[in-house]
């Protein structure tokens, strides 16, 4: 049961969603104010490379 309501909530979330959700969890297991901030910086580092500013739609 578990495994068919995990597919739905795969199916029926964006990706962006799912995104959010995962960066949400990361940041939540942070273990102090300089482990959150380091896993900030990282968030926002992947996301540079990931999406580069001249590809960004303004």
């Amino acid at each position: 049961m578990y495994l068919l309501s995990r597919l739905f909530l795969f199916l029926t979330q964006s990706t962006e969603q799912r995104l959010k959700e995962r960066s949400d969890a990361y940041l939540a297991e942070a273990s102090d104010l300089y482990d959150l901030e380091f896993r900030m910086r990282k968030l926002d580092r992947e996301a540079a490379v990931a999406y580069p500013s001249w590809m960004v739609q303004r």
